[in-house]
This record gives C-alpha cells, sequence and structure tokens, in this order.
C-alpha cells in the first residue's frame, strides 16, 4: 500500500498534541470514541491507497479535454468521486438528522490529509462540493436547502465558488457581473467568470454554482455584492432535473499542476435565461462566500502540507535507496559507497522538509481543533483565534510546503528533475497553493492590516496564552534550551508588533504595511516552532517511557526536527525584524520606470 503520512505520525498528533478523545466530551461528538475515529481514518487511508493515489499520474499526463461540447475526464476520476461519496465523507460533519455522521473537524481533517497526499486534484471536486453545501446549509433557505444539499450530500451533484472575473481577482469589489431581478424570488445571472476549479466536468449530474454577482442598481464596492445559487440544469425541488440553465463553458485552461481538476471560463446568462436564487441577504456576498473561502483557505493549507508532505517520504525512501559517493572521513576508494541519507547536506534537506511539513500538519490540525471547540462548546475564544490564524494556517504551508517538493527534487538530484519520479508534479501541485484563495501577499494584508486589531487585539492574546502554557509544561533540560531560544524570538515578534501596531495607529498606513509580507512569514515561524516545542515535549514523555527501538527513533526524529527548526529557521525572524521596525522602504519606494 502506498504510503501517504507516516501513520505513527498522524496518531500521536491526534491523540497526544490535541488531544482527539477530548471532543468526546462534547454533547455533538459523544457517540464518537476513539474506536469510531479510527474507523474512518482507516476507510479514508483504504479509498484514497485504492481510487486515488492509483490514478494521481494518470490524471496529471491526461488531463480533462474539451471538444467544444461536453468535458471529458478519466474514468478513475468519477470511480474515485463515488468511493468518497458512498462513504459518506462529502456530508462527514453535518447532522446526522441530515445523512452526516456528526464527525468532528479534527478527524475530519485527518481523513482528508489521507486524500490530499494521495490526489489533490480529484478531491479537490469533492472538498469544493463540501464547502459549497456548508454555505447553503449556514445561510440557505429550508427551500433551497431542500433542493440541494440532500444531492450535493449524496454526490449526484457537485459544487464550486465562481468569484473570480476576467479583470477582477482579488480585487472583488469591482466585479461586473449582473443580477437581475425576476419573478418568484429568482434572478437573472449575466456575467462571465475564470479559474473556477470544478465549474464542468462529466462526473457529477448536476453542478452548483455559487456566483457573486451585483443586483441590478446596487452599490459599486463589496457593499453591492451578493451570492447566489446557479445551477448547471435548472433543478426541481425533489432534485430532478430540468432544462439547462444557460450556463455555457467557454473553455478550459491549461495549468502547471493540478492538472485533474478542471480550470474553467464560465459564461453566465449567454442567452438571457441563467437564474439564479439568492442566498441570505442581498449585499452579504461576501461575508457569506467568506465562511467558504476560510474553511477553502485552511484547506489550502492542509493540501499544500500532504503535497509537501508526500514528497518528503518519496525523497526519504529515495535517499535510503540510492547509493553514492563516500563520507569524507573514508579514504579507501575501492570501499563500498554509502547511501545518500548519510550524507550530512542530505540529512539537512530530509530534516527541513519534515520540520515543514509535520510542523505545518500540526497547524492546520490545531485550526481543526479550534472549529470544534466553537462549532460543539459555542467557545468564543476558539472563534477568534480562528479567525486570526487563518491567514497563517493558509499561507505557510502554502509557502513552505513548495519549499519541501523543492528539497525534495534536490535530494533526487537529476532523476528528481525527471517524470519517471512523482516528485516533479508534486512540486508542479503545489505551486498553486501560494496563489489561490488569497496569495500570500493578499493574506498578509489580511493579518496585519485587520486581524490583529479586531476585538480589541484579543486573538493576539488568546495565541500568546497558549504559547504560554506550552513554555510552562517544559521539562526536560534539552527542550528547555530549546524553549529559551524560543523565548528570546517571541519577544522580538511582540515587539515588532508593537511598533507596527503603532504606526498604523497613527495613520501610517503606506509605511506600517509596506512589507507586510514579511511579518507574515515572521508569524508563520513563531507558530511552527511553538508547535514543535509542543510536539517535543509530548515526545519526550513518550521517549522516556518507550522499550521499543523502532518507536524510540520516532520520537528522537520529533526532537531532532523541533531543535532544527527552532535552531535553524526560527532566528531568520530576526532579519525580518530589523526590516519591518525600521519600515525599510527599498521595494515599496521602487519605481516602475526603474525596473
Amino acid at each position: 500500500m502506498t504510503q501517504l503520512i507516516n501513520d505513527q505520525d498522524l496518531e500521536f498528533m491526534l491523540y497526544q498534541v490535541f488531544n482527539a478523545e477530548q471532543l468526546n466530551s462534547f454533547e455533538r461528538y459523544q457517540e464518537h470514541d476513539k474506536v469510531t475515529f479510527d474507523s474512518i481514518l482507516h476507510t479514508a487511508k483504504g479509498i484514497a491507497c485504492d481510487y486515488f493515489a492509483a490514478h494521481n499520474s494518470k490524471a496529471d499526463q491526461q488531463e480533462p479535454s474539451f471538444d467544444g461540447k461536453k468535458v471529458e475526464t478519466i474514468a478513475e476520476v468519477k470511480t474515485a468521486w463515488q468511493q468518497f461519496a458512498n462513504a459518506g465523507l462529502l456530508c462527514a460533519q453535518h447532522d446526522y438528522a441530515d445523512g452526516g455522521m456528526q464527525l468532528p473537524t479534527l478527524i475530519n481533517m485527518a481523513a482528508n490529509a489521507y486524500f490530499m497526499s494521495a490526489n489533490p486534484s480529484t478531491v479537490a471536486y469533492s472538498f469544493l462540493t463540501a464547502a459549497a453545501a456548508n454555505v447553503i446549509q449556514a445561510f440557505g433557505t429550508a427551500e433551497q436547502k431542500q433542493r440541494f444539499l440532500p444531492h450535493m450530500f449524496s454526490g449526484r451533484f457537485s459544487g464550486t465558488m465562481a468569484l473570480t472575473e476576467p479583470n477582477v481577482g482579488s480585487s472583488l469589489g469591482d466585479l461586473t457581473t449582473k443580477a437581475i431581478p425576476q419573478a418568484d424570488d429568482q434572478y437573472l445571472i449575466k456575467g462571465q467568470k475564470m479559474f473556477i476549479s470544478g465549474g464542468d466536468q462529466d462526473i457529477t449530474e448536476n453542478i452548483v454554482h455559487l456566483v457573486l454577482a451585483r443586483i441590478q442598481d446596487a452599490p459599486q464596492g463589496v457593499k453591492g455584492i451578493s451570492l447566489f445559487i446557479v445551477p448547471k440544469f435548472r433543478t426541481h425541488l425533489d432534485g430532478t432535473l430540468a432544462e439547462a440553465n444557460d450556463v455555457q463553458l467557454a473553455g478550459l485552461l491549461h495549468k502547471m499542476g493540478y492538472r485533474g481538476t478542471t480550470s474553467t471560463v464560465l459564461n453566465f446568462g449567454e442567452q438571457d435565461t441563467c437564474l439564479g436564487y439568492l442566498i441570505g441577504e442581498a449585499g452579504s456576498g461576501l461575508k457569506y462566500m467568506f465562511k467558504m473561502m476560510n474553511e477553502a483557505r485552511v484547506g489550502v493549507g492542509l493540501g499544500a502540507a500532504m503535497i509537501g508532505y508526500r514528497g518528503y517520504l518519496e525523497s526519504l525512501k529515495y535517499a535510503k535507496q540510492r547509493p553514492q559517493g563516500r563520507l569524507a572521513t573514508e579514504k579507501n576508494p575501492n570501499s563500498k559507497p554509502v547511501n545518500i541519507i548519510e550524507h550530512a547536506d542530505v540529512k539537512r534537506m530530509l530534516l527541513a522538509q519534515k520540520s515543514y511539513v509535520e510542523g505545518s500538519l500540526a497547524l492546520c490540525l490545531f485550526a481543526a481543533r479550534l472549529i470544534d471547540e466553537d462549532k460543539a462548546n459555542h467557545d468564543t475564544d476558539s472563534e477568534i483565534l480562528l479567525d486570526l490564524i487563518t491567514p497563517i494556517v493558509k499561507s505557510f504551508p502554502s509557502a513552505y510546503g513548495p519549499k519541501a517538493n523543492d528539497l525534495a527534487i534536490q535530494v533526487l538530484g537529476g532523476a528528481g528533475y525527471t517524470r519517471d519520479y512523482p516528485i516533479e508534479q508534486y512540486y508542479r501541485d503545489n505551486r498553486l497553493n501560494p496563489i489561490h484563495e488569497g496569495t500570500f501577499g493578499i493574506q498578509s494584508l489580511d493579518l496585519l492590516g485587520r486581524k490583529l486589531w479586531q476585538h480589541q487585539g484579543k486573538g493576539l492574546s488568546l495565541l500568546m496564552q497558549r504559547i504560554q502554557q506550552t513554555l510552562t509544561e517544559v521539562s526536560h533540560p534539552e527542550i528547555q534550551t530549546l524553549a529559551t531560544i524560543f523565548r528570546s524570538h517571541l519577544d522580538t515578534v511582540q515587539k515588532t508588533t508593537q511598533t507596527l501596531g503603532a504606526a498604523l495607529q497613527q495613520g501610517k498606513i503606506q509605511e506600517g504595511l509596506a512589507n507586510s509580507a514579511l511579518y507574515l512569514d515572521m508569524m508563520g515561524k513563531t507558530m511552527i516552532a511553538w508547535l514543535w516545542l509542543e510536539m517535543a515535549n509530548k515526545a519526550h514523555l513518550h521517549y522516556a517511557a518507550s522499550t521499543q527501538e523502532q518507536d524510540q527513533h520516532f520520537w528522537l526524529g520529533k526532537l531532532q526536527a523541533a531543535r532544527y527548526f527552532i535552531r535553524w529557521e526560527l532566528p531568520e525572524i530576526e532579519h525580518q525584524a530589523k526590516l519591518l521596525c525600521s519600515f525599510d522602504d527599498s521595494c515599496s519606494t521602487m519605481q516602475a520606470d526603474w525596473f
């Protein structure tokens, strides 16, 4: 069976670091226990290996085609979709009454990690559908839910989010798609959207698009944007299909990676017969869509972490099997070459990958734990903290997952650059993640310009409380040494935040935000270092009690990765802090004509 994740690593994070079994104390999850959690994970792993990983390369090589009339994907994609849906995974987190499992987000995300590692482009259809269904469930009318949700949960219908337009990307307030009121609370939708993942395919009977549009005579800017359900085929209340709804595929976009997922240009209302249903209140479209986007952003972080993780495992396997060269201390030219994993620089590259991808997975699972605390226990503090860290959860894995893939290629050398090995595909797939669902730069502006200061800065205070709790639990001398290093850099982060906050409060918006990407990276490194401290503390306790050599190797690997990240990666924030606190304008004062 293909190794998608180190199962011991995932179990350690779920049950030791994030205490998944404690979730059973919440009424919503009380019918679950470790047995049911493990059963779900076992099922997910099996489906991911058998039906997703098996065609990952084929989907990359034989990307979807469009003959002017219909889209065609390889048959394995539809089979994988059906297996995912039949297992109940499209609605795993929803109520029992709706056919769901009331599964905690933490466990659901762990299950999803197998699929993202196995085949991110095929499972993208499933994740987009689940996210679209969540928006309808949260904000739709009873009739809208009845019309669409059962069929999205069962896999008959898929879902998308249609935001981007040819001339409108991140600046959604400028969109031009129109919604013209019609009879019986429907709207005529007219406009073009592009880069719509899953916008057309031959996998499902119907596609439910969530479309941002501006109602006729609504104000310009974000306050005039509303959200609409626009199905590919008009749909009766019982889910049976009527005529086509004037949603036309203008063409497929051909991408560097994620080739198994269709990326589409869609024309809505070319014949003036495209009807949509308004979700919630007019003018609240972005608010509703951000629910889907925030879920998608955490999902992007998970995907980036897992594609990086898969590359790490592949390069680790190669390094253990590839003999090449001799150690510097070996002077006998007739001696047997060592496997490249014995070379110090290869160890460095593998250790960097391990620290990035396992740290990123821990970050995503921490976000999932916060979602559960909010959903099941109505914990406002968890909601505030989640809102703060969402840009980090999206962005750090998206930046460092591809870096891990780059290092994985380097470990393989020339072999890694060929298509004979899968790592070059992993890099191409992962390169999308710093771009979609909000670029690194956009996320940095959101964090520094808005999220930090919401609720009077309570989110940051809550994060610092969690970090301090970890620091108080450190007991082993070696980990205390790492904690001392961490404290020093944490102090730098806090002082930098105060300096930037003061500048923004004084109205120095341009100066304060100009280098926001550095601040986002700094916060990402800080959170990952904290999580590595948390994991190191737990790992040492297990190491001290373990008697099996294989287990001891696992725990020592955790301790070494924590040591690497805190000693090698975290100190980079000191230089970032100097640039931030001096309001360095090397980039912002560069003139267009000077390039």
